[in-house]
């Protein structure tokens, strides 16, 4: 069993950026600008969004917070999204979910320039992900190409089960396993809440990606000898074992799961730490433009 380091894959993707961008601006360039919309004071999300932050800083690229309090309008919002669009010195920009419930989550992202789109969640770039153009991938499936393409591991021909159907990982990750390419040429199924034989389908697969939200729902018996398993849960869990109060949890029970496993991503520390590194490359592309 090997451990797949996403936060050494992480540090390698940025480093590549890093001497991207040093050549982008001794070209006489400027670097390439993201920007962050936060709504509120959430802490998870005022977390993520500094990080975000941070790994601009890292890379070289230039960044920009604009905060606005919840009780926000939704035609302010929007109104922010469209100064951005047509912002020349803006390449790319997010806007940090979840929003409060008077503001409209899809019109906000129907409203981002999908040039500028480098969450990858505009319905224009989901289109171009499901017909295989070139476009911006979400983050998490993403990072999760970037590891198994990292591990050299073989996905071509294989059986790879996902557990989740949503619009930000399970949907788009199955559909980039199945496309011509590398990582890809995969024989994909798609398992979600309501699916029959869920342990005997997933014990047929070579790899399975855990995309469910739910901690400690793949167990042993349900992962056979040699598959590769990718975690995507990050759930906190109440703990005693920690001064915080809560642990993070996986979707899968790692201690049983893992001897079984030739390759398996650890929570914290796997997929989790690619997701800023693939908006970092994400940015990237936007500046390239």
């Amino acid at each position: 069993m090997q451990l797949i380091d996403g936060k050494l894959v992480s540090q390698a993707v940025r480093n590549r950026i890093a001497d991207q961008v040093k050549h982008i601006t001794a070209s006489g360039k400027r670097a390439p600008h993201l920007a962050a919309i936060l709504v509120g004071n959430d802490g998870g999300s005022e977390t993520y969004v500094a990080n975000k932050i941070k790994a601009c800083e890292e890379v070289g690229f230039r960044s920009s917070l604009i905060r606005f309090d919840n009780t926000v309008s939704e035609t302010e919002l929007l109104a922010k999204v469209e100064e951005l669009n047509n912002d020349p010195n803006v390449d790319g920009f997010i806007v940090q979910l979840p929003l409060p419930k008077h503001i409209s989550e899809d019109k906000v992202t129907e409203t981002i320039s999908p040039s500028k789109d480098v969450d990858g969640f505009h319905p224009q770039n989901i289109g171009r992900l499901t017909l295989g153009m070139d476009t911006f991938v979400s983050a998490t499936p993403q990072g999760i190409l970037e590891l198994l393409d990292h591990y050299k591991i073989e996905t071509s021909g294989k059986h790879c089960v996902v557990i989740g159907r949503s619009n930000i990982v399970g949907r788009p990750m199955s559909i980039l396993m199945s496309q011509k390419r590398t990582p890809g040429n995969a024989t994909v199924t798609v398992l979600h809440s309501k699916s029959e034989n869920m342990k005997e389908i997933c014990r047929q697969a070579d790899i399975i990606i855990a995309a469910v939200g739910i901690p400690e729902f793949v167990t042993a018996d349900m992962v056979k000898p040699g598959a590769v398993v990718i975690d995507v849960g990050t759930t906190r869990v109440p703990s005693t074992e920690t001064k915080t109060g809560w642990k993070l949890k996986g979707d899968v029970k790692f201690d049983e799961v893992a001897p079984l496993c030739s390759y398996i991503t650890p929570v914290p520390g796997g997929v989790g730490p690619m997701t800023i590194a693939s908006l970092m490359i994400n940015t990237l592309k936007a500046g390239q433009k």
